[in-house]
């Protein structure tokens, strides 16, 4: 969506040999040099980081992986391990994770599949079928239920037009079939408002929330957020978000993983991580726009030890 910024782009004298030898060296004898380790990965492109990872195993027929775990502790861990693995298998294991065992976190699964492409959703569907010998299909069918799952289940179908025609007929004429999906009756129509958020492309539907805003008077979110309810509303609430503004979007997301009690480690990690070589830059930007505060001086008071160290590098 127009001019984003990432913060990581490929490192132009890369050296994968003396990048091997350097983490090597890092890890070896008592005591782990980490901030060798941030240097080099907050500083190469995933691409990068995978042929590390390659050229290591070869050299010293040790996977990277092991040797930084047994290292590594919490946190830190978890980051560097995700710097690590490919975006879309990084996701494939999340979406894993985020059914395993009892109960589902759902947030994950909205965060992942309501902001992905239609390239992003057919690789997270083969990498998580290679990574997991499952399908992801078949796993979001029985992890999730109703209209959560009709919508999910949508979104997976990949079928999202992603021009960027704006028909304004169809605008109005959509406009009008969320409102009398809405407020405009008793009881909400999920269907409508699922079909319309997830098959018209982003442009086309700000258009529609222009439209929808002339004829109810009132703004989409605030339809969402009296209509809807659970995690539904998060659904809709987010593929709203990213039809505006997805940087916006993922901003949001940072700050709600930073306030009150604790930390929402996790969240940092997957966002930090997966938009640094998309829109990181630009995400920065809308941070700083909507919270007065840098996302570097809220990591920097949120987080703390290597952990906030790496992720403050790779803010760069």
């Amino acid at each position: 969506m127009g001019n984003v910024q990432p913060t990581i782009v490929p490192c132009e004298d890369f050296d994968v040999t003396a990048d091997i030898k350097a983490i090597r060296k890092a890890c070896k004898g008592l005591g782990t040099d980490e901030e060798a380790i941030i240097q080099i990965l907050a500083n190469r492109s995933g691409a990068q980081r995978v042929e590390i990872k390659q050229a290591y195993f070869e050299k010293y027929d040790d996977e990277l992986e092991e040797v930084l775990k047994k290292e590594l502790t919490g946190s830190f861990e978890k980051a560097v391990i995700a710097m690590l693995d490919p975006p879309h298998i990084f996701f494939a294991k999340e979406l894993r994770k985020a059914m395993k065992g009892a109960g589902t976190d759902e947030a994950v699964l909205v965060e992942i599949l309501c902001t992905a492409t239609n390239e992003d959703i057919v690789s997270y569907k083969e990498a998580y079928a290679q990574v997991n010998e499952r399908d992801l299909e078949a796993d979001i069918e029985d992890d999730t239920s109703g209209d959560v799952r009709n919508l999910l289940m949508s979104l997976l179908q990949a079928s999202r037009d992603e021009g960027f025609e704006v028909d304004e007929g169809l605008a109005e004429q959509d406009a009008t079939a969320l409102f009398e999906a809405g407020e405009g009756r008793f009881g909400t129509d999920e269907s409508t408002f699922s079909y319309i958020l997830s098959h018209r492309n982003y442009l086309q539907l700000q258009a529609t929330f222009k439209a929808y805003e002339s004829l109810s008077g009132t703004d989409i979110l605030d339809t969402i957020s009296s209509e809807a309810t659970g995690t539904l509303k998060d659904c809709y609430i987010t593929l709203v978000r990213c039809a505006k503004n997805p940087q916006l979007y993922f901003a949001r997301r940072l700050n709600a993983a930073m306030k009150g009690l604790g930390t929402d480690e996790d969240t940092l990690i997957r966002i930090i991580i997966t938009r640094s070589e998309m829109d990181l830059e630009t995400v920065k930007e809308m941070y700083l726009e909507k919270y007065d505060v840098t996302l570097k001086d809220a990591l920097d008071s949120e987080c703390g030890g290597d952990f906030k160290r790496l992720l403050i590098a790779i803010l760069h």
